[in-house]
């Protein structure tokens, strides 16, 4: 499979309606869930950069690759000129699928009604989605069979209380999709329905419309026990990124997010009078001395180039100024960029743990929990990325730096070739709301502008 041309978009589009949404009616006064689209709303913003594919445009169909048939790049062209088109006709249901999604989220592995509003969707369209056995999550196949190229989405929420006021805000208490899961799943969604109404398409694709993203180990190995990955020969993901104007999509060869793994340390001793710590082991200094051992000795037998960070998020132990306490307890995360760094982690955090605390004599119990590898793009399909972006238009492309965090799409990963790219959802102007916080919001011109790319890869394909 091969990556072959790109065009340059000839106009730009304006954002869709900005109308009401609550938790039946997705995006205006009328009942989006059920098709219905909302209303544009005056003022709409001036778009920026790539926003709209020039695929209809006089300079359609300049290719990337020498060498490419000129029949082959009219395909492509007459391709996206199809999906410009559904993308005016539905762009409004696009952001009705997202305020649905958004009014109404779900937890990891309980997103029942979340799979339920996609496979219907997916029905109506024609298609034959196959829904996992635990009831979240599920499979589209769309177009010639063989080896397929996978487009991944997350559908959960997180547990955090929303404070964003949106209209369509969300209508379950403590619980929101503070991390863009709401836009994944739309695009994608809108991706399998522009995909759907072509004649003919140059790949065999499938939809992955995961579960259960944001805990550990994650539902992307659920999917892939469910057989999301036989017969793809390349898998692929878009997150939200707002630290990247709408239009704008960042790419990197390598790792673009890190592995997560959690320490849980518990620590146990008979305790004493703190006047005499010498006739008990002393609790507080043996956590203080992990407090500040494991990570500065971590950074010192590990290769800094590997992105490797020890970090601690909670410590407990004791109430009272005068009693040496009997238990205490540490827990952190450890994270790397580096996959084979990943692989010595465990062995090495006992190793040093252990000499740390051996000279105490305070009794301990190490947890430590395997959490995600690092999602490392391979070349060929960063590239596939790069084409893709580029039909959006000269400045759609951007570079993007490693992320500290975990994503579990790295799973996918370890059993093809694939990459991630982070989709610029910050409206340009204002404070760049960031992810995982109860504030944050997405411009939501970058739907389409994912949408767009999507595609992209699945015609620019063979």
């Amino acid at each position: 499979m091969s990556t072959i041309g790109r065009s340059s978009p000839a106009g730009r589009e304006g954002d869709a309606a900005a109308g009401r949404g609550d938790e039946t009616a997705t995006g205006s006064e009328d009942d989006s869930a059920t098709g219905s689209r909302p209303s544009a709303a005056a003022g709409r913003k001036a778009a920026a950069p790539g926003l709209q594919s020039k695929a209809a445009g006089p300079e359609a169909g300049t290719c990337r690759h020498t060498g490419l048939a000129t029949g082959r790049q009219a395909e492509i062209t007459a391709g996206q000129a199809a999906v410009e088109a559904w993308l005016r006709d539905h762009g409004d249901d696009l952001i009705g699928w997202r305020r649905h999604i958004h009014a109404n989220p779900e937890l990891s592995r309980a997103e029942h009604r979340t799979t339920e509003f996609v496979e219907s969707w997916l029905v109506k369209a024609g298609l034959e989605p196959r829904k996992l056995p635990t009831g979240t999550g599920l499979i589209c196949d769309i177009g010639p069979a063989g080896p397929r190229l996978a487009l991944r989405a997350d559908m959960d929420a997180l547990p955090l209380q929303e404070y964003t006021g949106r209209p369509f805000a969300s209508a379950v208490p403590g619980v929101s999709h503070a991390c863009g899961h709401d836009a994944h799943t739309s695009i994608l969604l809108g991706t399998a329905l522009a995909l759907a109404e072509l004649d003919e398409l140059p790949v065999g694709v499938r939809l992955v419309f995961q579960h259960a993203e944001e805990v550990m180990p994650g539902g992307a190995i659920d999917m892939v026990a469910a057989g999301a990955m036989d017969d793809v020969s390349r898998v692929f993901a878009l997150h939200c990124d707002p630290r990247l104007e709408v239009g704008r999509i960042g790419v990197r060869v390598g790792a673009i997010t890190s592995a997560a793994d959690t320490v849980e340390l518990v620590l146990d001793s008979p305790g004493g009078h703190t006047s005499r710590p010498h006739l008990t082991s002393d609790l507080v200094y043996a956590i203080g001395t992990v407090i500040t051992g494991l990570p500065g000795l971590l950074s010192r037998r590990i290769d800094p180039r590997t992105s490797t960070v020890m970090v601690w998020g909670a410590v407990s132990a004791g109430k009272a100024p005068n009693a040496i306490p009997q238990t205490g307890m540490l827990t952190g995360t450890v994270r790397t960029g580096d996959h084979t760094t990943w692989s010595l982690l465990e062995p090495m955090v006992r190793e040093i743990v252990d000499g740390l605390l051996a000279p105490t004599g305070v009794r301990y119990q190490l947890n430590y929990k395997r959490g995600v590898p690092p999602v490392v793009n391979d070349e060929f399909s960063t590239r596939m990325f790069e084409d893709a972006i580029l039909g959006l238009g000269p400045d759609a492309l951007s570079d993007t730096p490693q992320s500290g965090g975990g994503e579990d799409f790295s799973w996918y990963l370890e059993e093809v070739p694939g990459a991630m790219a982070r989709l610029g959802v910050w409206s340009g102007e204002g404070p760049q709301l960031d992810i995982h916080q109860p504030t944050f919001d997405i411009d939501e011109r970058a739907l389409a502008a994912g949408v767009r790319v999507m595609t992209n890869l699945v015609l620019q394909a063979r």
